[in-house]
């Protein structure tokens, strides 16, 4: 198995995450970015919207860093992770799509202008990154995952752009709860770390 994957990259730590804590081994491929190998003609052949990660397992590739959790999960991981029970995995899929929506387009977002000089408006995206940490917070109240009473890949998707939203000028102090789940997560075992940014380097999608 193999993952192509950058380490500054949030969706390609989804991926690393799991993997890790599910206790699968996998080659990590890291693809240099700045030389624009994720839009060379061999890695578009594996994705053809040229973007990261990408998780080729013998002859099946699975692109998008969401889709990936899910076809680990159904694959490999204990029971669980990704619910069979109908109302149990439409909760991680509605998380999922937070994930792919007001997490990219917040803490994400914000990530990519303060470190990687990305085209968007600062205070929008910090602004956007406030109103998915409160309603986040507001969801932990009462409870320690986001969509089960255990951890699930919902809460990998989640993880990686949050514990780096200060990166984006996004302040955490506040969301007490999320704090606190970030710490449940980060005690699972087999986690792993999402590397911290330096300032200057370009990061594409």
């Amino acid at each position: 198995m193999k993952l192509y994957s950058h380490p500054l990259s949030g969706h390609s730590h989804r991926a690393r995450l799991f993997l890790s804590l599910i206790g699968v081994d996998v080659d990590v491929v890291e693809v240099d970015l700045a030389a624009r190998e994720h839009k060379s003609a061999s890695f578009l052949a594996l994705n053809p919207f040229g973007q990261l990660p990408v998780l080729e397992d013998g002859g099946v590739i699975i692109s998008d860093s969401n889709a990936i959790l899910v076809y680990l999960a159904k694959k490999y991981a204990p029971e669980g992770w990704l619910p069979e029970e109908p109302a149990a995995a439409a909760a991680v899929q509605r998380w999922l799509s937070v994930a792919a929506g007001e997490i990219a387009y917040g803490p994400c977002a914000a990530r990519l202008v303060t470190l990687f000089g990305a085209k968007f408006d600062s205070e929008d995206v910090i602004a956007r990154a406030h109103r998915i940490l409160q309603l986040i917070d507001d969801r932990l109240v009462d409870r320690e995952w986001i969509a089960a009473n255990r951890s699930t890949i919902a809460d990998v998707a989640l993880y990686s752009y949050i514990a780096r939203a200060p990166e984006g000028n996004v302040d955490r102090s506040a969301y007490r709860n999320v704090t606190a789940w970030l710490e449940r997560i980060e005690a699972l075992p087999g986690f792993q770390p999402f590397q911290k940014s330096p300032v200057g380097i370009v990061e594409a999608a």
